[in-house]
């Protein structure tokens, strides 16, 4: 499959209406195999490979270095188109635009440079940062040593959980300890030593390719350890930025379910001896019921690209304005204690529409809240509120770059 793709050396970005041109009828075409994929727990190597050829990957790369020049704003409003198509797919490519956000505040930097030119051309970027049980809360357990006495040559050791998008990848961003900092080393997918395992279990983001990566004696050059690692201390925008990702998610799964429960109610005919119509269409709570979704994917949608806009400020800020840095923290935070609820809540009452007939397997509907329930508790929610609280009547800190394992 080909798209056609920005030629121009401008600067400027592409606009919302070109950008819609390209992507939207990639979109329709993931979404039309969703069901079919959720049953067969096929990954979805196909669907990002027409992302890729499109140049998805290369939204917010500058046009003059062959990408689209996309703001931000414009990158999470199809992060929710593509959620609503197929709502694995952000998430499966949540680090790789944090990756990105970096490279584009490091230029003019020519090795930044030369990353941004391999977005363009299609590489992506997934991640192993987690790990299993004690995980990062003390350091990683991930280790990057000398392998020799040569100051270019490192090996890279150590088991990942959770490696979201890595198999979908060409190289994975993967968080280690070097001498007791935390640093984070770009790795080859397919180098030698790397050991990628579909074995994600969760009952729903089936298709995320978040299995388990082991990494054993691989060789790291110099150039590719790119700095701090995920949970040095101190502000950062990942957080927030990464944050995000999840609820366009929730904005991609509320908007999917209310199109295919609007569909199966238009097309239904059977209803009951006491329901106030004859074909639950018009029956006025059915129609509630809709309307209840319809305005559950609006809310998420409206929240996540006022928070985008945001977003975009502090970018041309270059990532350094700390009184924003903490305002957007908040409001992403927020923001989850609205959305999560309220996507959860809708994915749940959809059932309400109709009978028993509405919960087969055929039409898969409990995956918008099997997606919804396992996307929300990426970042628990009972602890960001606390902290949410904390910082209100404390004036705590908020948490930013956290980890998780065993204290």
């Amino acid at each position: 499959m080909t798209a056609t793709v920005p030629t121009s050396t401008s600067a400027a970005g592409t606009t919302d209406d070109r950008l819609d041109e390209v992507f939207a009828p990639i979109f329709a075409r993931i979404a039309e195999g969703a069901v079919a994929r959720e049953d067969d727990r096929r990954l979805a190597h196909d669907e990002v490979s027409w992302l890729r050829e499109a140049k998805f990957g290369a939204l917010r790369v500058p046009v003059e270095l062959g990408g689209y020049g996309a703001s931000v704003r414009q990158v999470f409003r199809l992060l929710v188109d593509l959620a609503t198509a197929e709502s694995n797919l952000p998430q499966a490519l949540r680090v790789h635009w944090s990756f990105v956000e970096d490279q584009l505040t490091a230029l003019p930097d020519p090795e930044a440079e030369r990353w941004l030119r391999k977005v363009a051309e299609g590489t992506l970027v997934g991640n192993a940062i987690t790990e299993p049980g004690v995980g990062a809360i003390d350091r990683y357990q991930t280790r990057l040593t000398r392998d020799s006495d040569s100051d270019d040559a490192w090996r890279l050791d150590g088991t990942k959980y959770y490696s979201t998008g890595s198999l979908y990848s060409h190289h994975i961003l993967v968080a280690a300890d070097q001498d007791g900092e935390r640093v984070s080393v770009l790795v080859d997918a397919d180098a030698q030593g790397v050991i990628q395992h579909d074995d994600w279990d969760g009952f729903g983001q089936r298709l995320t390719a978040s299995g388990t990566t082991e990494f054993s004696g691989v060789q790291v050059s110099a150039d590719r350890i790119l700095g701090p690692g995920y949970g040095v201390s101190g502000r950062t925008y990942a957080t927030s930025y990464l944050q995000l990702v999840q609820l366009s998610v929730l904005a991609g799964i509320a908007q999917r379910a209310t199109e295919d429960v609007s569909e199966w109610v238009r097309e239904r005919k059977r209803t009951f001896t006491h329901s106030t119509a004859d074909l639950p269409r018009h029956d006025p709570l059915v129609q509630q019921v809709i309307g209840r979704l319809t305005a559950a994917a609006y809310s998420a949608r409206t929240i996540v690209l006022e928070i985008a806009d945001r977003l975009d400020r502090l970018a041309e800020t270059g990532w350094q304005d700390e009184k924003l840095l903490d305002e957007v923290e908040f409001d992403v935070a927020r923001a989850q204690a609205t959305v999560i609820p309220l996507v959860l809540d809708a994915t749940t009452q959809l059932f309400e529409v109709g009978g028993a007939s509405i919960t087969s397997e055929r039409l898969r509907l409990d995956r918008h809240w099997r997606n919804a329930r396992v996307i929300s508790v990426h970042n628990p929610l009972i602890f960001k509120l606390q902290a949410i609280g904390d910082h209100v009547l404390n004036g705590t800190e908020l948490p930013y770059a956290w980890s998780a394992g065993q204290k």
